[in-house]
């Protein structure tokens, strides 16, 4: 059996035995807030538990380091969404210590690339369209810089009313605290 025939096996019970019934909310969150973690395994239960959030609480956006790249891709996009449609009033944006975004080589990406079947052709197709790959992979130097640097993309976008308060953090995925880089509340 592949991984996939397990998932939908293991699912026909989940719902068979109504076990998803604990998990029932609203789309809207209840704390009023929407997260930007990274996608590193070791936040998906830790980082709510360690903000004190259940499910329902919180609206959460999860990407490669955290990181809101251009103020019209899908990360704000989704920002937007919760903050218009779905009433979050403040986002967090929460790197980690530890994040892979911090020693990813663009070099050894791309050439795990070509190295999978991708063409040389297609690399230089892409980068002869402008699309600069190595900055697309760009290693984070700093998480908290990082944090910083989404936090104010965030803040500073036309969209974004000017009352919405934006924070930024940095957890510990091996111990749940977070540090305060950005306190929302003191930005005006």
């Amino acid at each position: 059996m592949n991984r996939l025939e397990e998932i939908l096996e293991f699912n026909q019970r989940f719902v068979e035995n109504r076990e998803y019934e604990p998990y029932q909310t609203s789309k809207f969150p209840d704390k009023k807030l929407v997260i930007l973690s990274c996608m590193d395994t070791r936040l998906s239960e830790l980082l709510p538990r360690a903000m004190n959030l259940k499910n329902g609480d919180a609206k959460f956006v999860k990407n490669a380091g955290a990181v809101v790249s251009h103020p019209f891709g899908s990360i704000m996009r989704s920002i937007l969404v919760a903050v218009y449609d779905l009433g979050a009033e403040e986002v967090c944006v929460i790197g980690h210590h530890g994040c892979g975004m911090s020693s990813i080589n663009p070099d050894e990406t791309i050439k795990k690339m070509v190295n999978s079947g991708i063409s040389d052709e297609v690399i230089d197709t892409l980068e002869y369209a402008g699309v600069d790959l190595h900055a697309w992979f760009q290693r984070i130097e700093s998480i908290p810089d990082s944090v910083r640097e989404s936090v104010n993309m965030i803040k500073s976008h036309p969209l974004i009313p000017k009352l919405l308060k934006v924070h930024g953090l940095v957890i510990d995925p091996d111990t749940g605290k977070l540090d305060l880089v950005v306190n929302g509340y003191e930005q005006e």
